[in-house]
């Protein structure tokens, strides 16, 4: 029986339930880059900016993955740095305490198909950035991955590497990761990643987004 009637309205949770632990980190690094804190290293790799006194969080998985960037990632790597993956276990301990996600097997409750299917009809997919607010932005890349990075920060998005060839793994095509056993599935943390299979929204190949706000612009 669904516990819940009401989905987390932060953008990082529903990102985590949509697209699994990169869709989360996606939109983690994607509210830090507005705001600044986070930019492009070397292709395909991100990097933080500035110090961490002059960074406000509006999540914990954004202070995490800053945090994480010690040095620069990938997106690949990012999710696997201790501090994220931390970060990641407490979202999905505390998406389970309220129903929304299952240990067995692993993945999303109906409760939380329903509730994002319903945020779907509510935001469906901007044509482009103008005129939309950080916080849409975020929630948008949340719902509907690769396609609203594509379509709001196609610029960032390529060059950091979260879409196009190298997000491959990032698109749930290998949503528990290349090699993945059953450790990789429930392993000493939780649940990891899981494809998006909801019907009437999101495609299995979609590809997460951010939480937080500021203002570094939109690509």
């Amino acid at each position: 029986m669904d516990r819940t009637t009401s989905i987390p309205p932060d953008p990082c949770a529903v990102a985590l339930l949509r697209g699994g632990d990169r869709a989360a980190v996606t939109v983690a690094v994607l509210g830090l880059h507005l705001r600044g804190a986070v930019q492009v290293g070397r292709p395909g790799t991100l990097r933080r900016t500035g110090t961490r006194e002059a960074v406000s969080f509006r999540h914990p998985l954004e202070k995490a993955v800053r945090t994480g960037l010690y040095r620069p990632a990938g997106p690949r790597e990012l999710p696997g740095r201790a501090v994220v993956r931390r970060a990641l276990a407490g979202m999905r301990a505390e998406l389970a305490a309220t129903g929304l996600l299952r240990s067995l097997p692993p993945g999303r409750t109906r409760a939380a198909r329903r509730h994002l299917a319903e945020l779907r009809a509510r935001h469906p997919l901007p044509d482009g950035p103008d005129g939309l607010a950080e916080e849409e932005v975020l929630l948008a890349v949340a719902l509907y991955g690769e396609r609203a990075l594509t379509a709001l920060l196609p610029r960032f998005a390529r060059e950091a590497g979260l879409t196009g060839r190298g997000a491959l793994a990032d698109e749930g095509l290998f949503p528990l990761g290349r090699g993945s056993g059953i450790r990789g599935l429930v392993g000493d943390e939780g649940l990891t990643g899981w494809g998006d299979h909801d019907a009437g929204g999101g495609s299995a190949h979609d590809h997460g987004g951010g939480c937080g706000g500021g203002g570094g612009g939109f690509d």
